[in-house]
């Protein structure tokens, strides 16, 4: 396995006038960070390469590979002296596997820090292991800590995710993790869908599969001017199951059931399920990680489910053969947009209600 490389890598030293920290006339203050460089390890380098474009360099010189044992073996092939320096690499499901990903990552954090790189940022689209952030049971493992201080041994001064599945693991760092919103891009794509389908977006209910996604679902209603509905599990005895509550009004509505990562998609699929049960006329499923594992694309084809909208936080490979009601929206603006005001210290908070440039 070998990550992509670039024979001739442009240089982004120094910046466009229109973008410099360094122009009084453009009002912008910010930190000389050096040199820009990106660099990507074999978890997504397609992503890795949309978000240079959309910068306007190219991806820096690099080979991710393995010893013959199997030991990720990383080489850097330009100097990066006082560099600023951004690695993409998810850690995601796929091709070698969530170890395998966060293992290239760190030793790729560790190689570049120790090329006398200025900063050394990791981006991760998907945060691993973000949903084991609390010890649920005896004797278990927060692995959502193990990994924010491995990313700070291996050298990671800063860390940019896409919508962490628990904003509490920011909290268990000591350096900044700058948490994504993909609401806007989502949005947009959910709108060219109501236009698509003749859907009238005044007849659009905004659901949360669970009372723990309520605040990501209100998001989305506000955006789209939506009335909200909430899935509430109850266990009424002991001996009982738990049972399923819809709380809200959903008869010949459009649906749009907002959740931040569908893995098995069962969730998904029981509220699609519960919600034509109760009158819904159209249901929409919208996602930030789609990780679709095992039969979930098939699932998603034999279910309730009308459309189901992703972001490419994790590589499709082969999910948007295997399932035609499947939309993936490219993350790659929103990411490169965060990149370039990082570089010249601008904020991020104007990401999270607008949407991001799609020029460079």
């Amino acid at each position: 396995l070998l990550a992509e490389t670039n024979p001739d890598p442009k240089v982004f030293s120094p910046p466009p006038p229109s973008f410099s920290a360094a122009n009084p006339a453009s009002g912008r203050l910010g930190m000389d960070h050096g040199s820009m460089r990106i660099f990507t390890g074999n978890a997504h380098r397609e992503l890795a390469h949309m978000v240079a474009e959309k910068i306007g360099i190219t991806v820096s010189k690099s080979t991710v590979n393995r010893f013959g044992n199997g030991e990720v073996n990383v080489e850097i092939h330009e100097s990066l002296r006082d560099c600023d320096v951004f690695v993409i690499q998810p850690t995601c499901n796929g091709r070698a596997g969530p170890q395998e990903n966060l293992m290239e990552l760190l030793v790729m954090l560790d190689t570049i820090r120790r090329s006398s790189a200025h900063r050394v940022t990791a981006v991760m689209p998907l945060f691993g292991y973000a949903r084991q952030n609390a010890q649920d049971r005896s004797r278990s493992p927060i692995t959502a800590k193990l990994v924010v201080d491995m990313l700070q041994v291996a050298g990671a001064n800063r860390v940019v995710t896409v919508e962490l599945h628990a904003p509490q693991v920011q909290g268990m760092a000591s350096y900044p993790i700058d948490n994504l919103y993909a609401v806007p891009l989502l949005v947009r794509e959910l709108e060219t869908v109501f236009e698509q389908r003749s859907l009238d977006p005044e007849e659009v209910v905004v659901v949360s599969p669970d009372v723990g996604g309520a605040k990501r679902a209100a998001t989305f209603g506000r955006k789209l001017k939506a009335p909200l509905a909430i899935f509430s599990r109850q266990r009424r005895r002991a001996s009982e199951a738990s049972e399923v509550d819809l709380v809200g009004e959903v008869d010949g509505k459009t649906c749009v059931i907002v959740d931040d990562i569908a893995d098995s998609c069962q969730t998904l699929l029981v509220a699609a399920e519960k919600l034509k049960a109760r009158g819904a006329k159209t249901v929409i499923a919208t996602v930030i990680h789609g990780v679709l594992s095992g039969d979930a694309c098939e699932n998603v084809m034999r279910s309730q489910i009308d459309t189901l909208i992703v972001t490419d936080t994790i590589p499709m490979e082969d999910k948007l053969e295997r399932c035609p009601k499947l939309r993936v929206v490219s993350i790659a603006p929103l990411i490169a947009s965060a990149i370039k005001r990082l570089h010249v210290s601008q904020p991020l908070s104007t990401l999270w209600e607008q949407l991001p440039s799609e020029t460079p």
